[in-house]
């Protein structure tokens, strides 16, 4: 008589080690401007096409954000679809080095969302970015960040909070 084999079994995969180490974090950036704040008469966007990434897609608009007559960086508004908020404008900013700390970033938030067709825009970033939340604030967004949510969320009313 043959022994019976019974089949193989299927071994259960291990649970994931966590690191011990915490993940590193980019390096932050100071913004050493000598050159003080821009004047909020002195800020301009001018509206650009875009890229398909970057304001250019369907939904999107795009900006060069300009300071004193020179490039100071680009704003756009891409529309998205994630959680926690579902289908939402979400807003960019990227300021050249040069253009940091000069109080620009404050000015080209509420311009952009102003000259948006959008009522309400959602701004996403690292809630160690302490730069940006406080110029987003500055310009009238407001913490809408779910307790358990990795990124700091910021929403813009054009009216106001509601």
């Amino acid at each position: 008589m043959s022994a019976k084999r019974s089949p193989p079994q299927k071994s259960k995969p291990k649970p994931r080690r966590r690191s011990a180490s915490p993940t590193p974090k980019p390096p932050p950036v100071v913004a050493h401007s000598p050159l003080g704040p821009v004047d909020a008469r002195q800020i301009h966007l001018v509206r650009s096409r875009g890229t398909p990434k970057r304001g250019g897609g369907q939904g999107g608009e795009a900006w060069t954000i300009e300071a004193a007559d020179e490039r100071a960086g680009t704003v756009f508004i891409n529309m998205i679809d994630e959680p926690p908020l579902g289908s939402h404008a979400s807003l960019q900013i990227f300021l050249n080095r040069e253009s940091q700390g000069r109080q620009i970033g404050r000015h080209a938030y509420r311009a952009a969302c102003l000259a948006s067709q959008y009522d309400v825009i959602y701004a996403h970033m690292r809630k160690s970015n302490i730069a940006s939340r406080r110029a987003a604030e500055e310009a009238g967004f407001e913490d809408v960040t779910p307790e358990d949510h990795t990124q700091l969320i910021l929403r813009f009313i054009r009216d106001g909070p509601q």
